[in-house]
């Protein structure tokens, strides 16, 4: 079987400014794409880039804030998305994207993967924003749990925490993901983050048991926040790639340098993993569990078709007739 080289973005955002962040996603495509890459992933909400002020601002200091980061949100059907569309197409290459999506009044913690003709293949929300994130973010149906066919392979997107709940997983797994993206807003060092849970380490864990458990390549990109690059070169942690049993098959990089992580995958290996532990065939029990997932779209109001208006005279001295 044919590799598949990938990548994982691991660069810094234009923090909250979008169309100066759509330049360089725009930019990062153009350099994946010119190392032979089939497909690119970027971190969850890429996109302006993560609100981390939500955990450590009150709510009054948090308010300029939040109208900033709602304007330099972006809509699907808008021009930054179209923009990125166009480049996935010019460089033949599919992009998986995170991004603040706005939609109307609300904001919502969304990803894309988009092909490499420019079509978007699959929209989906992060099911349920993590704890703070919730005051800011709306959550979603389970219409977008969805493992898609590509010519690359069954792939498949999820971010942050949803990495943790063992449904959604399982969700995934029982369609038969083969490439997967995990989306995180960082990689913090384990001594940095606010909670141990939090950390780095905690989100690499969460990706290489997601490998594990699912028989899966997990491609993991990286957000750097502000300073990083300029503190301790050559330690923390980088973007990567697990392999299905759990190693690492990326190149090394530097974890405080921007640039591109790549891995070659063979598909192959997806198989060898699933001969020995298929956790919705052979290993599995459904005589004993089964699970019920509803991926109904949901709308909060069902308003049928538009109203037809009645005419209008268009001589306003008209008397009206009599019944």
């Amino acid at each position: 079987m044919a590799s598949i080289r990938v990548a994982a973005v691991q660069a810094e955002p234009a923090w909250f400014d979008l169309a100066a962040s759509t330049e360089k996603t725009i930019a990062l495509i153009a350099q994946a794409a010119a190392g032979g890459v089939a497909l690119v992933a970027f971190p969850e909400t890429w996109l302006p880039g993560y609100p981390g002020f939500m955990w450590f601002q009150n709510v009054p200091e948090q308010l300029p804030m939040i109208a900033h980061y709602r304007a330099n949100s972006a809509e699907v059907g808008g021009p930054e998305i179209a923009a990125i569309r166009a480049a996935a197409a010019e460089h033949q290459i599919m992009v998986v994207l995170g991004f603040s999506e706005r939609d109307h009044g609300s904001l919502y913690m969304a990803q894309l993967i988009i092909g490499n003709d420019g079509e978007i293949l699959l929209h989906r929300r992060k099911l349920k924003p993590t704890h703070v994130e919730r005051a800011l973010f709306g959550e979603s149906d389970g219409s977008g749990l969805q493992v898609i066919e590509t010519a690359l392979g069954r792939l498949g997107a999820l971010n942050c925490w949803e990495h943790m709940q063992p449904l959604v997983k399982f969700a995934m797994y029982a369609q038969h993901e083969q490439l997967h993206v995990a989306g995180w807003p960082g990689l913090a060092d384990d001594g940095e983050a606010l909670l141990p849970q939090l950390s780095g380490g905690a989100c690499l864990a969460l990706s290489r048991s997601y490998a594990l458990e699912g028989s899966c390549f997990v491609i993991v990109p990286k957000m750097l926040q502000p300073g990083e690059a300029d503190r301790d070169p050559g330690h923390g942690l980088s973007a990567v790639v697990f392999g299905p049993d759990g190693e690492t098959v990326s190149e090394a990089v530097d974890p405080r340098v921007e640039g591109i992580v790549y891995a070659d995958l063979d598909l192959a290996g997806v198989a060898l993993a699933k001969a020995f532990a298929d956790p919705v065939g052979h290993y599995s029990r459904p005589d004993l569990f089964t699970v019920s997932i509803d991926r109904t779209a949901r709308r909060v109001a069902d308003l049928g078709p538009d109203p037809v208006p009645e005419p209008i005279p268009s001589d306003l001295s008209a008397e009206p007739q009599p019944a």
